[in-house]
């Protein structure tokens, strides 16, 4: 009995410190998304699932979802690709490793703020050097407008954000590949098999579970990514990088119903959940 009261009173801390921060925040969301709040009234009105309505008719909402989706899944697929590339390849052993580890979490390391202004000028349609070394090997004839047109604003962010946060998906993989017993590739190569079939066979099952939970975190972390979208486009150009966390931003603090954003959050909220759910129910069964 003591033990269990001793228990309790040693998580009380943590769970004060759960409901101040995540609790009630995501409590009181909820509850601003039933009514009709002006931002710079002091009260506000009662309208039930009017907000959420408004969503599930609007057709920009929709636009901004599917967005999202492109947004979230662009980055996280491609920082899964080129992480787990270059995992592998300072995973091998060469002159300067130990500087090359260091230098690849430089751009995750850079304030937001920093990179933004550096792609905007690589990206800018009459000096950037982006459009310099495609005209000088010839890929284009003339310069690009990166980030002036809905379709190319939305790869040209998306590869930002790749290039931001590819470094956690090298630190994450790294991390795995140093702890495979390396009797498993020795055998491997008695057995004959190459390099492909070594990492088809060895590396990848080894790994896998690590790449599913650096997808997850991922995904959750690029659907609510507010900042590289908005710093780079503000959502535009004709709303083509408009995903919902700028949405909820434009409607709390721009137009100020903090209703309707707090409905869009809510929605948020819930697709995340959904998805964990689903990851949860993919992957935590026990191998048999």
């Amino acid at each position: 009995m003591r033990d269990r009261h001793l228990g309790a009173i040693l998580l009380l801390p943590s769970g004060v410190l759960f409901l101040t921060l995540l609790a009630f925040p995501l409590g009181y969301g909820v509850y601003t998304s039933f009514f009709d709040i002006h931002l710079l009234e002091r009260t506000g009105t009662f309208v039930g699932g009017r907000n959420y309505l408004w969503l599930l008719t609007n057709a920009e909402f929709w636009s901004a979802l599917w967005l999202s989706v492109l947004w979230a899944g662009g980055t996280v697929g491609l920082q899964l690709v080129l992480g787990t590339a270059v995992a592998l390849l300072l995973h091998q052993r060469f002159a300067g490793r130990s500087l090359a580890r260091g230098l690849v979490l430089f751009p995750y390391m850079m304030p937001i703020v920093a990179v933004v202004l550096v792609w905007m000028l690589l990206y800018n349609a009459l000096y950037g050097v982006v459009n310099y070394l495609l005209l000088q090997t010839g890929l284009v004839s003339q310069p690009i407008a990166w980030l002036s047109k809905p379709g190319s604003a939305l790869w040209s962010v998306i590869f930002v954000g790749v290039w931001k946060y590819f470094p956690f998906v090298v630190v994450v993989v790294l991390a795995r590949l140093q702890v495979i017993p390396q009797e498993l590739y020795e055998a491997a190569r008695i057995d004959g098999a190459g390099t492909v079939a070594r990492f088809a066979e060895i590396t990848l099952p080894q790994i896998r579970d690590v790449l599913v939970v650096v997808a997850l975190l991922r995904t959750i972390w690029m659907f609510n990514n507010f900042e590289v979208v908005f710093l780079l486009t503000g959502g535009g150009p004709l709303r083509g990088t408009l995903t919902l966390p700028i949405l909820v931003y434009e409607q709390a603090f721009a137009i100020y119903e903090v209703g309707k954003g707090s409905a869009i959050a809510v929605i948020m909220f819930l697709l995340l959940v959904g998805v964990m759910t689903l990851y949860f129910r993919l992957f935590s069964a026990e191998p048999e």
